[in-house]
């Protein structure tokens, strides 16, 4: 019964907030540690750690000042700490709250006023520039020696952004890059996400884009948030994950407009 009762003191003083050791600085040099320490009248009670025991000595051997000053930039500093690990927390705790709202299908997604929205993959097709021939209109895509650009039909996506900074979200299928790019306006109503160029004999790819500057953060495995480094004006543009010179390219549209059309 004793060792139980001994047990759980034990566990219940672990369980207590541990103070941090204070200075009590002397006026002729020196210094005691203390847990805690208070001023009555013309002595100085403190707990000492060194000792493990309340002692008392004169205020008049006691630089208070000094004492004072060491506590409060050690209170400020404490509170310091507290507010940044409160800070760590939430954080973590948003995003985790980030990544249990994406579903787990690959693709892109934009979070509206905390509704989840999947942006509709684009059907892209790749036209020469000589004869305006649509190669194929899924990717990848056959690469065919010259100049071509890859384009979406119409002037203008059907998934418009009244955000100037939004934050999307990509969940990957598979490890590529991926970004966000300008729309140029292209012949007979389309536009145009990359221009590609592909050199005789080496068949090699070269892939030009409008890149939007973005920060990418990864939320969890598989899981990023992107958004852009400064507003977007008002315009075309999209989202793209790719392999480089592979001619492998999925796209998502949309169209920034201002916010005040909100």
């Amino acid at each position: 019964m004793r060792r139980r009762l001994a047990l759980v003191f034990w566990l219940v003083l672990a369980a207590l907030p541990v103070a941090a050791d204070l200075k009590l600085y002397l006026k002729e040099g020196g210094h005691h540690v203390v847990r805690e320490f208070e001023v009555k009248t013309d002595r100085v009670r403190f707990y000492s750690t060194e000792r493990g025991d309340w002692e008392e000595i004169p205020l008049d051997l006691i630089d208070l000042k000094k004492t004072q000053a060491e506590q409060k930039r050690r209170e400020t500093s404490d509170a310091a700490q507290k507010k940044a690990d409160t800070a760590e927390r939430d954080a973590e705790r948003a995003q985790r709250r980030e990544a249990n709202a994406i579903p787990d299908e690959p693709g892109v997604y934009w979070i509206d006023n905390g509704n989840v929205i999947a942006l509709k993959a684009s059907d892209v097709k790749v036209v020469t520039d000589k004869r305006r021939s649509i190669l194929k209109t899924i990717t990848p895509v056959p690469m065919v020696a010259g100049k071509s650009t890859l384009e979406i039909e119409g002037r203008t996506s059907q998934r418009p952004i009244a955000r100037q900074l939004p934050e999307l979200y990509l969940r990957l299928g598979q490890p590529e890059q991926f970004g966000i790019v300008r729309c140029s306006p292209g012949k007979e109503g389309s536009r145009i996400v990359e221009r590609w160029s592909v050199i005789p004999i080496s068949k090699e790819l070269i892939q030009e884009r409008d890149s939007v500057e973005v920060f990418r953060y990864q939320v969890a495995e598989g899981l990023y948030k992107v958004w852009p480094q400064k507003p977007m004006m008002p315009g075309e543009f999209a989202f793209v994950q790719f392999t480089e010179g592979k001619g492998q390219v999925q796209v998502w549209d949309f169209t920034i407009q201002s916010e005040v059309q909100r």
